[in-house]
């Protein structure tokens, strides 16, 4: 595919080239524009990689604060790149210039984050998403799908998790979320702009970070393992989760853009099936063939949840998604991917 070069991504970048002009023949106005905020994070990266994968325009915007460059590595001009915030509008409205369809995966993740600074997480996920909105309306985009999160249903015991259910947010980070559906809800009811909320579930997989103080369970888990130390897990172990591995929220994403009669609606994006964080302990000792240390036991942490299981059958019917690739597979796949890191690690510290 052609790119634009360094000169016109810079010129797109101001505001100051129509996108139509940075591509030949072929490409133009009539292959769709996808942008992925959030691109260089876990989830927005292998959109842009399973984009690219198949023939499509990408751009990104994102400031890095999170998303590491190794997880766009290689890809050079295919894609364009604007390094810029979600709180900055003109920025945003600069990236959404000529776009067609928004994957919005651009947020500050994580419950314990939330806790600790609510103020910025407020200001990344729910002012960010509302300038995606407005610039996206302003732009006249075809569809904006943006990621919600299951931690907006709260600790409710009612199992599984469906879309119709009352929420109960019980952290600053799942109120960003649940205010970021409201929103998109809103700007469909009042503008016609297009939009679909995805609810994922646990999701993990390759170029997921496994490191920092808010890393998530399983990366941080096959990290340990892969170290031979004792896996810290808060609480005691028996709190169960729908682990979704992110080829499944791939194809949730790309379905979403173009789905009929999803606009205005939020999905559960997981598998429908739950797993204990001591029965993904095993499952990992097990693939890498270890026999592991007790794990260190700490207390909960304020806003988690106990227990989650989603309901998938609005996805599956409305969607078309699948959900194909289960837990046991995923898994595999997860820690065959960190085996690779590790040995490029300790290549490269030769």
């Amino acid at each position: 595919m052609a790119c634009p070069n360094a000169r016109n991504a810079g010129r797109i970048a101001r505001g100051t080239m129509q996108v139509d002009r940075l591509y030949p023949a072929g490409y133009g106005p009539f292959m769709a524009l996808y942008l992925v905020t959030g691109g260089a994070g876990f989830i927005g990266s292998n959109l842009v990689h399973a984009l690219l994968a198949r023939g499509e325009r990408v751009r990104v915007l994102d400031d890095f604060s999170t998303g590491r460059e190794v997880n766009l590595e290689g890809l050079g001009e295919k894609i364009d790149l604007h390094r810029a915030d979600l709180r900055d509008l003109d920025a945003v409205r600069k990236a959404m210039l000529g776009v067609d369809y928004v994957l919005h995966q651009g947020a500050l993740g994580s419950v314990p984050r939330s806790v600790a600074d609510p103020l910025t997480t407020d200001r990344v996920n729910v002012l960010g998403t509302l300038h995606v909105l407005v610039a996206a309306r302003e732009a006249k985009v075809k569809r904006v799908v943006a990621a919600s999160s299951s931690s907006i249903y709260g600790d409710t015991p009612t199992l599984p998790k469906v879309e119709t259910m009352m929420l109960s947010p019980r952290s600053p980070y799942a109120v960003s979320k649940a205010a970021t559906e409201q929103y998109l809800k809103a700007f469909y009811l009042s503008y016609g702009l297009e939009t679909v909320g995805l609810r994922y579930f646990n999701v993990f997989g390759p170029r997921q970070d496994p490191n920092g103080e808010y890393a998530a369970v399983i990366p941080r888990f096959v990290a340990a393992t892969l170290a031979g130390e004792a896996v810290t897990i808060y609480g005691d172990g028996l709190q169960s989760r729908d682990f979704c591995f992110v080829d499944n929220v791939v194809e949730a994403n790309l379905k979403a853009c173009t789905a009929e009669g999803a606009a205005g609606q939020a999905f559960n994006i997981a598998c429908g099936e739950r797993t204990t964080l001591l029965e993904v302990l095993e499952q990992i000792a097990k693939a890498l063939g270890k026999a592991l240390p007790p794990p260190r036991l700490l207390p909960a942490r304020a806003g988690d949840v106990k227990h989650s299981l989603a309901d998938i059958d609005r996805a599956r019917q409305v969607l078309g998604y699948s959900g194909a690739i289960k837990f046991a597979e995923g898994i595999t796949r997860a820690i065959s991917y960190y085996e690779d890191m590790a040995r490029a690690a300790r290549s490269a510290g030769r």
